[in-house]
């Protein structure tokens, strides 16, 4: 098994930036996809991205350009760089996984608590 743990989340301006983390523990060697996913209040659950094990990334259409995808395979971590941040950006945002059997682009095997991030306007 995989554990997941974000932290990161807090209450930020609209035009402001926030970065998320993930860490994460148990049986990492499974671990091929990262992902970031957001759920906002009366909304889908939607992907905001994604990376590869060798660094390759894919973005929801409304994050693209102004988040980041990274990972840290040594420290076993994943990070979610978010910029020019709007006020259709509150959700709560989960750390996700995949192992060599799931989606590559939609890494959905395991799953963090998940942190909340709200904007102000």
């Amino acid at each position: 098994q995989v554990q997941l743990v974000e932290s990161g989340g807090g209450l930020v301006q609209a035009g402001g930036s926030l970065s998320l983390y993930c860490a994460a523990s148990g049986s990492c060697f499974m671990i091929r996809s990262l992902g970031w996913y957001r759920k906002a209040p009366g909304k889908q659950r939607e992907l905001a991205a994604s990376i590869t094990s060798v660094g390759s990334t894919n973005y929801g259409d409304s994050v693209r350009g102004r988040f980041t995808i990274s990972r840290d395979n040594a420290k076993k971590m994943n990070y979610l760089q978010m910029n020019s941040l709007k006020p259709e950006d509150t959700a709560v945002y989960y750390c996700t996984a995949g192992g060599a059997g799931s989606s590559t682009w939609y890494p959905e095997a395991y799953w963090g608590q998940g942190t909340q991030v709200t904007l102000s306007s």
